[in-house]
């Protein structure tokens, strides 16, 4: 991430809005979508967020535009090299967006895999009330949408991640709907069930929803990486200010839909820091250990809750964790093909 000025005079945020209002359409497939390099609009939001510099092979393309899907305008993207072994779908979590994925897209890549990635509605370049949602089955509906989008266009096998809210919209999605187990590695950052102190926050929050519309955001240590936590307080225009009691009332009774779910024989991957103040990750992980027998579960020491954001080296054992690096690339699979 950078923080290089707009060379215009504009305000970095006035230039995000430009390119928010000014995306083009993007329909996932590469023959019909513009490239992200030749979309002037796009070249501080690029540049600032350190999307510029992922890729390092010149066969790899990266598209950038909105779709209109659920109801919301919805800023997608994705990064497609020349013989990719699968794709990735990527989830981000609350208050996040695409910008703040570049160590994840880049590792994604750099495992020969295609990433697709959007900005959840209310996040980011997408549409909607400012990061809240009446339901976050309407999370799952975008997200839904967005995979069924790039069905017929971008490689199998598929793969996800999702970091904190994003790794609770794709259980959400994995729980509701088990016939329609469309991935091959699911990979979940300190996925959200209950936050911390929740029971306390929960009592609050039935006191307060029906006067207050909202809170004061402070923003936490949530990664080692002191630049990082920094950036999204004084350089991040894409950043909310407060969380909207509405949201709360969503996540609560998401973790209320949770328990009623029965059992999954998905497999995935869940990834956690024992630093993690954000969550209530001792209890969240009990849970989903419950409910996802086939599962893997790792602790990461030291780690705290922006796993995608962490230290260089907390963040590699972290990526290390997902399983990325193990699975066979495109050349392998040729070879395997043709002995």
């Amino acid at each position: 991430m950078s923080s290089t000025a707009p060379p215009t005079g504009e305000t970095l945020a006035s230039q995000l809005q430009k390119l928010h209002t000014t995306l083009p359409a993007i329909t996932f497939r590469p023959e019909a979508d513009i490239l992200g390099c030749e979309l002037p609009q796009a070249q501080v939001y690029l540049q600032h967020y350190g999307l510029d510099g992922l890729i390092d092979d010149p066969s790899c393309r990266h598209f950038l535009g909105r779709t209109h899907c659920c109801g919301y305008n919805i800023a997608g993207q994705y990064w497609l090299p020349a013989s990719p072994s699968g794709t990735v779908f990527v989830v981000h979590g609350y208050f996040d967006h695409v910008g703040l994925y570049g160590h994840l897209i880049r590792h994604l890549l750099d495992c020969g895999l295609a990433v697709v990635a959007f900005d959840l509605p209310g996040h980011g370049l997408s549409d909607g009330e400012r990061v809240t949602i009446a339901s976050f089955d309407h999370y799952v509906d975008v997200f839904e949408t967005v995979v069924g989008l790039a069905e017929a266009n971008l490689p199998q096998p598929w793969h996800t991640v999702g970091q904190s809210t994003g790794g609770a919209i794709v259980l959400n999605h994995l729980l509701a709907k088990p016939e329609l187990q469309t991935f091959d590695n699911v990979a979940l950052l300190a996925p959200l069930l209950h936050p911390r102190n929740w029971s306390v926050n929960k009592m609050a929050y039935k006191l307060c929803h029906r006067i207050l519309p909202s809170i004061w955001r402070s923003f936490q240590t949530n990664s080692s990486d002191a630049a990082f936590v920094d950036f999204l307080k004084d350089q991040d225009p894409l950043q909310a200010r407060h969380i909207p009691l509405e949201w709360i009332g969503a996540m609560s009774r998401w973790a209320e839909a949770f328990h009623l779910f029965p059992e999954s024989t998905q497999r995935l991957r869940v990834i956690q820091g024992d630093r993690d103040t954000t969550l209530d990750w001792r209890y969240n992980m009990a849970q989903l250990r419950t409910k996802f027998p086939a599962g893997e579960f790792h602790l990461v020491p030291g780690a705290r809750h922006h796993l995608v954001n962490e230290s260089p080296i907390l963040r590699q054992q972290v990526f290390s964790c997902m399983g990325f690096e193990k699975l066979p690339s495109s050349q392998d699979e040729t070879k395997r093909l043709e002995a």
